[in-house]
């Protein structure tokens, strides 16, 4: 059974979560503040966290800076700001998804339901592929769900994982940023959404100084990962 991580400083929300999480068959912890929630995840068998920002001791983006480093559980950031910067930092330092408050309860069970089928099967049909998936010096298992640049393992969200397996499986084809949303987050595209951009800039940074090394924007029509 899957065990949710509420992390937010309002007792009310945290209670109103915890009875909808509850009601649908999911385990529910509680912290706080950021202190607290890194000691309950420290314990282990937390599957996602529902990460407010501002907490006391510790807020949500040093918690979420300190969870990366140990885990790549879904992490869903819930915030009273909506403005772009918040959110781009958010993805940017690894949250999977972000909500603004105040939400509907019921599409936050939504959104915890669709990251954790992602994040349990991040590769859709990768029993149906090919064991690795290799393109110059890069190396995808799709077993252990893990990218080697030579011998180097570069850390990727479920969501770079899924976008980059789409990139492997087609080197030199081009995905536009509403293919490459459904794959990545599977789900509806928005015209608005910067999700992909930041995503795209992160894989860039992770593969290699060069940020046309690897992924090439085409202009105008998307990305693709260069065949040569």
């Amino acid at each position: 059974m899957d065990r949710i991580l509420i992390a937010d400083d309002e007792k009310e929300i945290r209670s109103l979560l915890k009875l909808y999480l509850e009601n649908e068959g999911y385990e529910v912890a509680e912290a706080g503040d950021g202190e607290e929630a890194l000691k309950v995840m420290a314990e282990g068998n937390i599957s996602l966290c529902l990460l407010d920002i501002m907490m006391p001791k510790l807020d949500g983006f040093h918690v979420l800076q300190k969870l990366r480093e140990i885990s790549n559980i879904p992490v869903i950031i819930i915030s009273a700001k909506d403005a772009d910067p918040e959110k781009i930092l958010g993805l940017n330092l690894g949250a999977d998804d972000y909500m603004v408050k105040p939400f509907n309860p019921l599409e936050a069970v939504a959104r915890v339901r669709s990251n954790l089928r992602r994040y349990h099967s991040p590769s859709g049909d990768a029993q149906e592929r090919a064991h690795l998936l290799k393109h110059k010096d890069l190396t995808l298992d799709l077993d252990a769900c893990s990218l080697k640049k030579g011998e180097r393992e570069i850390e990727l969200t479920s969501v770079e994982y899924r976008i980059m397996t789409l990139f492997l499986e087609h080197p030199g084809k081009v995905f536009t940023r509403r293919q490459l949303y459904e794959r990545g987050w599977g789900e509806e595209f928005f015209v608005a959404d910067n999700n992909i951009m930041v995503c795209i800039s992160k894989l860039r940074a992770k593969l290699d100084e060069d940020p046309n090394a690897y992924i090439k924007t085409i202009r105008g029509l998307g990305y693709r990962l260069e065949k040569n």
